[in-house]
């Protein structure tokens, strides 16, 4: 019996770690896609109106995109670190049989379950239900108890 809920917990496990992965590589992405180069792309925009970059005014607009860009940056960067550095954790401890990780799975599934339920109530969809699924599945997993 330990064996077989031990090998539920690592299928679990590995889900939770390509969940950390996929994060990472999307946020990854998403920033690339919108902020490539923000600041360039300010200077080309003072550039292209023949303003000097100098002045006052130009130079608040420069100023402004720089920062702005760097805290979103920052912003999105951040979260997805903590998402998948939760997630990576999780798939640790439920690999190696961790009580600890089981109840963060838990927690971190259940909490899930209402938004899903949410979305399904204004449109359902097949990834909503498929997402909804696959959490029942991970809590109903989860919640047999304990490996040790």
């Amino acid at each position: 019996m330990i064996n077989i809920k031990l090998t539920e917990y690592r299928v679990v496990a590995v889900f939770e770690a390509l969940k950390g992965i996929m994060v990472l590589m999307v946020a990854s992405a998403f920033i690339e896609l919108l902020y490539p180069d923000a600041q360039h792309a300010a200077e080309e925009l003072v550039r292209h109106f023949h303003l000097n970059p100098a002045s006052h005014y130009p130079r608040i607009f420069l100023e402004a995109a720089s920062h702005l860009s760097n805290i979103r940056l920052l912003a999105i960067s951040l979260g997805a670190v903590a998402y998948a550095a939760v997630r990576f954790v999780e798939a640790y401890g439920l690999w190696r049989g961790r009580n600890w990780a089981r109840i963060l799975g838990l927690i971190g599934a259940a909490l899930y379950i209402p938004l899903e339920l949410f979305e399904l109530a204004k449109r359902i969809s097949g990834a909503g239900l498929t997402v909804l699924l696959v959490n029942l599945l991970i809590l109903t997993v989860l919640w047999r108890g304990s490996v040790k």
